[in-house]
């Protein structure tokens, strides 16, 4: 059984928490595998392999979102689609149910930048499950743009619950036909950049 000791000495104004105590210091807090849960959702790969670098470190259940009515395979028509649902506020339905969220205590959170924002999958996720209580790791991919408004949507629809440190690393750009990026070299320098940010969150 692998053991995640998160001994963190950051006040929650550093981390961005939405906690309802801004004093509150988290610290000494051990996880077991058992409790700990890995979502992501990953159309290049590139986030599921971040995802898979997380769980050979520290552990946990790995789940990948899918939707009810999956994306177009083409990139034009799927950045028109996201596009209408963050103007409508539409959330697609998952398929992906998780029924036992309530026996986790961390749940690493990964998604992809898509139109410099959240993609709609994961607010679908925020929104149908509660993980109030729950701490929160957010770790995103992008073509090189940053995170946009991810992390603060993130924030707001996360409440009641601790989110830490995030982790973000340049992927693939799908706009211009770089898809998969995370092997040889790069996968090397992430998986590096991985271990540093997760030993960041730890004694």
């Amino acid at each position: 059984m692998k053991l995640l000791l998160l001994s963190i000495f950051l006040f929650t104004s550093l981390l961005g928490s939405c906690q309802s105590k801004p004093e509150t210091i988290v610290q000494n807090t051990q996880v077991t595998s058992e409790k700990i849960l890995i979502v992501y959702l990953s159309r290049t790969k590139n986030t599921k392999a971040v995802a898979e670098m997380i769980q050979k470190e520290v552990g946990g259940r790995l789940v990948e979102l899918e939707l009810k009515t999956p994306y177009p395979e083409d990139y034009q028509a799927i950045v028109s689609q996201v596009a209408r649902e963050n103007e409508t506020g539409f959330l697609p339905p998952l398929k992906t149910k998780i029924h036992d969220l309530d026996q986790v205590e961390v749940v690493f959170l990964g998604f992809p930048t898509w139109g410099m924002q959240l993609p709609p999958p994961i607010k679908s996720f925020l929104t149908e499950n509660n993980l109030s209580g729950q701490k929160i790791i957010p770790f995103n991919t992008n073509g090189g743009y940053g995170i946009g408004s991810s992390f603060d949507t993130l924030e707001e629809l996360c409440k009641g619950c601790l989110i830490l440190s995030g982790f973000s690393v340049r992927g693939g750009s799908e706009r211009d036909g770089i898809l998969f990026v995370m092997d040889g070299e790069k996968e090397i320098k992430v998986e590096k950049e991985v271990k540093k940010w997760l030993s960041s969150l730890k004694s």
